[in-house]
């Protein structure tokens, strides 16, 4: 099977499901792997590349609004397919304080496991996977390309985790 048809094939985990474990190195090569932060929540956050308009603008959001997160016991994980190196860059410029990770090398590998690679365009699809501290997916977006995502979308489903 090539490469683009095991991207094409791949599908978006369930609401329910575990979400698949992974580890990638972050902006500084540091290993992170998904199931360490079991005990903890995750918004795991797919987007396009780094120094992107769209994408900065999420993601400043994230930075800008973090107690949401922390206030939730949720860490942060954003994933794009650039280098290590790009996203040391990206995140010194931007001040971002949580892990980008580089879905470098099998390019694009974790987010085909996700469902959200685009094979066609060689990057993540701009999806959300809110997990909890069991390492069951609780909440999962997709957006169309080129469409933001709704930030109060998380804060609801951050919500939905305090109260289980």
């Amino acid at each position: 099977m090539t490469a683009a048809v095991e991207a094409a094939s791949a599908v978006v985990p369930a609401v329910g499901a575990l979400a698949p474990d992974f580890e990638l190195a972050n902006q500084y090569g540091e290993p992170v792997r998904l199931a360490s932060f079991r005990g903890q929540n995750v918004a795991l956050v797919f987007y396009p590349f780094a120094f992107s308009g769209i994408c900065t603008g999420e993601l400043c959001e994230i930075r800008d609004n973090l107690a949401t997160f922390e206030d939730s016991n949720a860490v942060v994980l954003a994933v794009s397919v650039d280098s290590k190196f790009s996203l040391r860059a990206y995140a010194a410029q931007e001040g971002y304080g949580f892990d980008l990770l580089a879905d470098f090398w099998p390019h694009g590998a974790v987010a085909n496991a996700y469902g959200v690679f685009d094979a066609g365009s060689g990057m993540a699809k701009r999806a959300t996977f809110i997990i909890d501290a069991g390492g069951k997916i609780r909440y999962s977006v997709v957006n169309p390309r080129g469409q933001a995502r709704d930030f109060g979308a998380y804060r609801a489903a951050l919500a939905d985790l305090k109260r289980a």
